[in-house]
């Protein structure tokens, strides 16, 4: 099961407000998922966002993938972590080794 970080849409039409859930990678968007680890208010002037670090940590090492929106509100918020760099590190590494 691929599992993935990503944002489900709830607010009403033009209002968006997000939560940071835990989801299978096969489920729709705004469907069932595993586990909520945050929130995201992009409405708020500086945008608000709201995390539950010990559990991002947890699914982060267990293999989710975050998408790139949530990857990109990790480290605006100064949540990296070091499987967020690991995972980058062997793509750009894999193409230098074959030169």
């Amino acid at each position: 099961m691929a599992v993935k970080i990503r944002l489900r849409r709830m607010g009403a039409k033009k209002k968006p407000f997000y939560r940071i859930v835990v989801a299978d990678a096969r489920m729709p968007r705004d469907g069932r998922f595993i586990e909520e680890v945050g929130t995201y208010d992009p409405l708020q002037s500086p945008s608000a966002v709201t995390w539950k670090r010990e559990r991002i940590r947890y699914w982060l090492k267990n293999g989710a993938q975050p998408t790139e929106t949530v990857r990109s509100l990790l480290v605006r918020t100064g949540l990296t972590d070091r499987q967020l760099r690991l995972r980058e590190t062997p793509e750009e590494g894999a193409g230098s080794a074959t030169a």
